[in-house]
């Protein structure tokens, strides 16, 4: 797998035109989020410098803890600016270009939540996130068998779950600057959304 691959997609026009009116909805359901927001209250650390890629009006951190800032980084200017936990935001077409507007080591924690599966260049970008993570910082990846089906990577839809955490787990280490890379199965029960997580730490 090249870094540099392009993966292709059934709907290849311009991501700005089909993300620009906002979606205000959630894209699992109640119980997974539940999962999600478990996973950051274990990974993410407390008064860190979050990276929450690919953002749109909720990020899913717990409400309990509190973080030095939230950066959300997405491609609807309403949705991030609704999301109530972002101290800053920007919108940034990914597949346009994959590189973050970021200095090196400057966040202690990324998360990107049920969106990994429609980045054309993946390992471009996860080898971006973690330029920009302090060494041995977490990135938490998540994702469910739910999505938009034509902006998703053609890939995507060939994979049962566990090819596609398979596959999640080799974009990372293909990017080259993460260790201790594990998946976990979170989903809450079999009659909900499946949930499953890729977790990295920055090298």
């Amino acid at each position: 797998m090249s870094a540099d691959k392009i993966f292709p997609r059934q709907d290849d026009r311009p991501d700005q035109e089909f993300y620009a009116h906002p979606r205000f909805v959630t894209h699992i359901d109640d119980p997974a989020i539940k999962s999600v927001t478990q996973l950051y209250r274990e990974f993410l650390p407390p008064d860190g410098a979050i990276l929450d890629l690919m953002s749109s009006w909720i990020s899913h951190l717990p409400e309990e803890i509190t973080y030095k800032k939230v950066v959300g980084l997405g491609m609807n200017q309403s949705e991030l600016s609704a999301n109530p936990r972002l101290t800053s935001n920007l919108v940034h077409d990914l597949n346009i270009n994959p590189s973050l507007p970021f200095k090196d080591k400057e966040f202690d924690g990324a998360c990107i939540c049920v969106s990994v599966d429609y980045l054309t260049k993946p390992v471009s970008v996860l080898r971006e996130v973690g330029r920009v993570l302090r060494p041995g910082c977490p990135l938490v990846i998540t994702f469910s068998n739910r999505c938009f089906p034509t902006k998703a990577i053609s890939v995507w839809h060939t994979m049962d779950d566990r090819g596609r955490v398979d596959l999640v787990k080799g974009f990372l280490g293909q990017a080259g600057n993460f260790r201790d890379i594990v998946s976990m199965d979170r989903s809450p029960h079999p009659d909900t959304d499946p949930l499953y997580a890729v977790i990295g730490r920055s090298t």
